[in-house]
């Protein structure tokens, strides 16, 4: 027979084993959670701002697209440069009818224009028919002529060849604005879209934090309702905390994916989109480092940002086209005087024939009485150069207006950052201070959601708040105009 003594210590050794027996099985699941969690974690990929930033940078169609206008500036001054083109015509008539030779005329013309209201040209005719008009008779051998023509008053200063070329070259310059413009605002959304994708994932992990934190307090609670330390109600309060948790986290889930699919929008490779898959996480970058890709550090002087603006250059290079418009329309209120003069000769080897008193010249004019709808030219590219200049103005105050206002935003967030973080830590006492009170008897789940509540609006504002102070730095980005380079410069 057992005796009592006995009895009790083999109670105590089997406590004992079993004790030990659950504490291996106890390591033994944290070991193989930890294996778990290295693997979870090697399996994320994290897609820095710069590595993502270099994507766009390269591979993204907007950025080719951008050299494309500026293709589309240096195709105008081609095409306006071709107006100064050496030039070679043919013309030719014929006729025969019942074996009558009517007329057979030919011309042949070569024209060297020049910069201002001149052309030199070299001609050949050869004409012949018993019906020819009397004025096209010539020898039999052909007529060679040398000459030149000229405009005296409109279009020798300038004329709608010499205002194209002006006004391409300014085209020029418009699209490389332009392009600087495109190119800015590219790399600034794509920037964007990358901050935004990172707060919802910010966002994300603070959720997941805390529903694991209603997790281990709810199976706390249900302990000591098991073994009547607390009353059952608080089973009830940690799992409605618990449950208001998820349906948080599940909402950052949610808006986390849409980040992911705005951001796949700015990663190609090789003409092809590619999607940020679920495994691939972003990583919060310093400011310096965002400053860097985007060259903005160490800018100090805004001023000279302002004066080479893209938006600035680009209305100068429509001013300037402008007057060329301008000066082009008050020389139409000039008469039309073209003169021409051409030596005449019918052997081409022999140049001596070539002489002043062997010829073919003309003179024409004409001018409109009124002229009223050249002075309505002159008005309304007048009142066009008005309204850009004003335009200049105040796209120029507007700049510097947008540009004073992110640089006192930076200073501002860099102050409410250091407050917010502040504040974190402070929410971080008190609720590890309330959770000790509540496990000692002296405290509630109510005070301790109050406080973890307030704890995560605190963690949340200052996620929102890190965010927008690097948002505010690429703003400035933005609002000084400034074009990154690419890999396709």
């Amino acid at each position: 027979m057992i005796t009592r003594s006995v009895y009790i210590s083999m109670l105590v050794f089997f406590v004992f084993v079993l004790s030990g027996f659950s504490q291996s099985i106890t390591e033994s699941d944290k070991n193989t959670d930890s294996n778990i969690s290295t693997e979870l974690n090697t399996l994320e990929q994290i897609l820095s701002f710069e590595e993502f930033m270099g994507y766009v940078k390269k591979h993204h169609p907007l950025m080719k697209q951008a050299e494309l206008t500026l293709n589309v500036g240096e195709a105008n001054l081609l095409k306006a440069r071709g107006g100064f083109d050496p030039k070679i015509e043919l013309d030719y008539d014929g006729k025969e009818f019942k074996g009558i030779e009517y007329y057979d005329e030919l011309s042949t013309t070569f024209k060297i224009p020049t910069w201002y209201g001149v052309e030199f040209k070299a001609n050949f005719e050869q004409n012949s028919g018993e019906f020819l008009n009397p004025r096209l008779d010539v020898p039999d051998e052909g007529l060679y002529s040398v000459g030149v023509s000229l405009s005296l008053a409109q279009g020798l200063l300038i004329n709608d060849r010499m205002a194209t070329l002006r006004k391409a070259k300014f085209f020029r310059e418009q699209t490389k604005a332009d392009r600087d413009i495109l190119v800015n605002t590219i790399l600034f959304e794509a920037s964007n879209a990358y901050l935004d994708w990172l707060k919802a994932a910010n966002e994300r992990s603070i959720y997941a934090s805390f529903l694991e934190n209603a997790e281990t307090r709810l199976n706390a609670v249900e302990r000591s309702v098991a073994v009547g330390d607390k009353a059952a109600i608080d089973i009830t309060e940690a799992r409605i905390t618990y449950q208001n948790r998820q349906l948080n986290l599940e909402a950052a889930t949610l808006k986390m994916r849409k980040a992911t699919l705005i951001v796949s929008n700015f990663l190609w490779l090789d003409n092809v989109p590619v999607e940020v898959q679920e495994e691939v996480i972003p990583s919060l970058p310093e400011q310096t480092i965002v400053q860097q890709s985007l060259q903005i550090e160490g800018i100090t002087n805004t001023a000279e940002f302002i004066e080479n603006h893209p938006k600035l250059r680009s209305l100068d290079a429509k001013i300037s086209s402008l007057n060329v418009e301008r000066a082009l329309k008050k020389n139409k209120l000039l008469p039309k005087i073209n003169v021409e003069y051409n030596f005449i000769n019918s052997d081409f080897d022999d140049f001596s024939a070539y002489n002043n008193q062997e010829y073919k010249a003309g003179v024409r004019f004409s001018y409109p009485i009124f002229t009223r709808k050249e002075r309505g030219d002159v008005r309304l590219v007048k009142q066009k150069i008005e309204s850009t200049n004003l335009e200049r103005v105040s796209a120029s105050l507007e700049i510097q207006n947008k540009i004073d206002a992110v640089v006192a935003e930076i200073s501002s967030l860099s102050t409410q950052n250091e407050l917010i973080k502040s504040i974190v830590t402070d929410y971080k006492t008190l609720v590890q201070a309330e959770e000790r009170k509540f496990f000692l008897g002296e405290s509630s789940l109510f005070l301790i959601n109050s406080r973890e509540q307030k704890l995560i609006d605190s963690q949340l504002k200052e996620n929102e708040l890190s965010i927008k102070q690097l948002k505010a730095t690429t703003s400035l980005y933005n609002a000084l105009g400034i074009r990154t380079p690419s890999s396709i410069d």
